[in-house]
């Protein structure tokens, strides 16, 4: 026996079992989380019931020991987009480490990232070139770095309620100031209300702004600018040398019903877009800045300048076969035409119920990205529940929705955002009419529960005094 063959043997006999260290200590996770990890993460799940054990996963479903199935209609925040453990992701991600290929020498050009590279260009024709990195907030840093760079301009403008990542960069162009409290000095970057094309073009008189960056539909809330306001916006940004850049990060890879967000309006074509999330399969983490070639050419002008900007992770040999199995899952499964037809089918459904509840607002959302906005109801008796709600915490009722959801209906959901009424909707792209019905029957379960005056509001007074307790 060579002296390879003895190191394998006594590999595979076991020096770390994961599966046994998981049965001796996988009972301890939520001590272990509050003892070493974010500890605020285990007491808010504790408090409003969302701390379950789920033993395994697979497509738009998790399970429980006693093999109850709960419906993922949150995605991991979007990063499964294909769902949990898809076959061919899961093999193809063996294939890639059976073959033991000599990864990230740092000199040399593997062709996978290639591969990758090509594939998403061809779905983004007016663009050349791309930059793997490892998250979507890293895919933003490096599309603010290019736009300020090439430019020669330091400003940034983003909009109001945005959120581009948590990073240094990407936090200068969030537009959530509960993210942004306490970690100044940022980036001398400006909001601008999403829409208001007025506000934009002062912005773009003062000659200091290099980019605007945008999410064709905001996460926050699922909001959209009006009809027309991206193509507007990009014709004003290109008249003052500015450039455009989409955040495609939640948007992107089908989830609105095209391969991009931004392609729902006739004539924009932004010159940077940024992609993450759903690309990774659900396995390895990865994110793409994708550009115009005349702004790759100015940031690498030189070789002196080829590791200007560089990821110690990106365009790993895992993370590139995950997105090239992604990729053809989509096409060869149909994806966006599945999330056209599913979407419609739930929105037109879940609109339907606006008339017959007063505290429903509105349906809103493109494809399988969904908002369900709740509002004052009229009648006096809900409405001084929904007062007493407002008056300690604006959000406690859409929470009130999303734990029954899960407690009573096993559907996984979350609030759109802190201190919005919105529940939002970010399933797995593969979902079709039997998880439709699902949901919309156990959201009008709860909602019946609600205006009747039910269970859920002994709830609501938990929610209350939690949130007058951490004032």
């Amino acid at each position: 026996m060579t002296t390879a063959e003895s190191a394998s043997e006594s590999s595979q006999a076991g020096e770390f079992d994961l599966g046994k260290l998981l049965a001796e200590r996988g009972a301890e996770r939520y001590e272990l989380h509050t003892r070493y990890l974010n500890h605020q993460l285990p007491r808010m799940l504790h408090t409003i019931g969302f701390d379950k054990v789920y033993e395994r996963a697979e497509g738009a479903y998790f399970y429980d020991a006693d093999g109850n199935d709960y419906l993922d209609m949150l995605a991991g925040f979007g990063v499964m987009g294909l769902g949990r453990h898809h076959p061919v992701i899961r093999k193809t991600l063996h294939d890639v480490l059976d073959a033991s290929l000599a990864d990230l020498t740092r000199f040399d050009c593997q062709p996978l990232p290639g591969l990758l590279a090509e594939k998403l260009l061809a779905h983004s024709p007016h663009l050349d070139r791309v930059f793997f990195g490892n998250s979507g907030t890293e895919a933003v840093e490096g599309a603010l770095k290019f736009a300020r760079f090439v430019t020669g301009r330091p400003r940034i403008l983003y909009c109001a309620h945005a959120f581009h990542g948590l990073t240094t960069g990407s936090l200068s162009v969030n537009g959530e100031s509960g993210f942004r409290d306490g970690f100044a000095p940022l980036l001398p970057d400006t909001a601008v209300p999403l829409g208001d094309l007025d506000a934009l073009e002062r912005e773009l008189k003062k000659g200091d702004v290099a980019a605007l960056i945008v999410e064709p539909i905001q996460g926050k809330g699922v909001l959209t600018g009006p009809p027309g306001w991206l193509r507007a916006a990009q014709e004003l940004l290109h008249r003052h040398k500015a450039l455009l850049i989409a955040d495609e990060v939640q948007t992107g890879l089908g989830r609105t019903g095209d391969f991009y967000g931004y392609q729902h309006e006739d004539g924009v074509e932004p010159d940077l877009v940024c992609v993450a999330k759903a690309l990774s399969g659900g396995y390895v983490p990865v994110g793409a800045t994708i550009g115009k070639d005349w702004i790759f050419k100015k940031v690498y002008s030189s070789m002196d300048r080829v590791l200007v900007h560089s990821a110690s992770f990106g365009s790993n040999a895992q993370a590139m076969a995950a997105g090239l199995a992604v990729l053809a899952v989509m096409e060869n499964e149909q994806i966006v035409a599945n999330v056209r037809a599913t979407g419609e089918r739930l929105r037109s459904r879940l609109a339907a119920l606006t008339d017959r509840y007063e505290m429903l607002a509105e349906v809103r959302g493109r494809g399988l990205m969904i908002g369900i906005e709740f509002g004052r109801p009229q009648s006096l008796k809900l409405r001084s529940r929904w007062t007493m709600l407002q008056a300690a915490r604006k959000g406690l009722f859409a929470q009130m929705v999303v734990v029954p959801l899960l407690r009573k209906h096993r559907i996984l959901t979350q609030v759109s955002g802190d201190h919005m009424e919105v529940i939002k909707l970010i399933p797995p792209l593969i979902i079709g009419e039997r998880e439709v019905d699902r949901f919309v029957d156990a959201f009008t379960a709860v909602m019946d529960d609600a205006h009747n005056g039910g269970l859920m509001w002994d709830f609501g007074k938990t929610l209350v005094k939690q949130a007058v307790a951490n004032r």
